[in-house]
């Protein structure tokens, strides 16, 4: 029926001699991982940020997006993200109120992650970013009503 094995367990031994070599594959930290992730919605944030510059141009939006990229910048370890010095609306557009709403739920995610690993300055980023997008759905929502 059944017999026991009087080996040593196959299980730990590979085990044992997987742990005694390097891996093929590299580890990163939690906060690294943290840092990817809020450099990564920091970056869709300015690419929504540069599309709004586009169809509707402000001096609060030229400011967010300097400091956005910088935040990534500093997050990516100096490297800059690449983008357009002349944005150009698609010909078929988002409209800015589905604009404002992705920023706004991209500035709460990158809140989030600043949060989890307590980064002052972009947490105090994400949510002016989130104040102001919300502003900016509240007056689209304002105009598509009284249009």
């Amino acid at each position: 029926m059944y017999e026991p094995i009087h080996t040593a367990s196959s299980r730990r031994s590979v085990h044992a001699t997987m742990a005694d070599t390097p891996s093929d594959f590299p580890h990163r930290s939690r906060e690294e991982e943290l840092d990817i992730q809020l450099a990564g919605h920091l970056a869709a944030l300015l690419a929504v940020t540069d599309e709004l510059r586009a169809t509707a141009p402000s001096a609060d939006l030229d400011a967010a997006a300097t400091r956005l990229a910088q935040q990534v910048a500093r997050l990516r370890g100096g490297r800059t993200q690449v983008r357009s010095d002349l944005v150009a609306p698609a010909p078929a557009a988002p409209q800015p109120a589905a604009l404002h709403d992705r920023a706004h739920a991209l500035a709460g995610r990158a809140l989030l992650v600043a949060a989890s690993r307590a980064d002052t300055a972009v947490a105090i980023l994400a949510a002016q970013r989130m104040d102001a997008h919300a502003a900016g759905q509240a007056e689209q929502r304002e105009l598509s009503a009284a249009g």
